[in-house]
């Protein structure tokens, strides 16, 4: 049987090796997260707008997007009826006839159900900019 060698030399480039692509996707990932968040905080204040009998602005103007442990939340800032409006404080019904407007609760199906659409918008300007295909 013949004997031969094959040597082979190889030399990796491109975005997976120098780490343009890792970067581009957790910039995407990152950005996915807060648009999906802004959107929710836009659909709270929408319903805020529907619901509240006589607004002070104090409640809506405390509405923001916090970077957290687990990535981007609405949150209404810690304030101290929050949970009353909501509906899961202990003051609320039965102790109370008011059972709370339930905003964050019904907004959340809403914003999973935009979530794929404003990843598809995301990741066509991405795509448009060079930095995922």
């Amino acid at each position: 049987m013949p004997d031969f060698q094959i040597r082979v030399n190889m030399n990796r480039t491109g975005p997976i090796r120098d780490g343009r692509f890792q970067r581009a996707a957790g910039q995407y990932s990152n950005d996915l997260q807060y648009a999906v968040a802004l959107h929710g905080e836009d659909l709270v204040q929408q319903r805020l707008r529907q619901v509240l009998r006589n607004p002070t602005g104090y409640f809506q103007s405390r509405i923001t997007v916090e970077r957290g442990r687990g990535g981007y939340m609405v949150t209404d800032g810690g304030v101290i009826y929050g949970h009353w409006l909501e509906g899961t404080g202990s003051r609320n019904y039965p102790v109370t006839r008011f059972r709370g407007y339930s905003t964050f609760r019904r907004v959340k199906p809403l914003v999973d159900r935009d979530a794929n659409r404003i990843g598809r918008e995301l990741l066509a300007r991405y795509q448009s900019r060079g930095l995922l295909r």
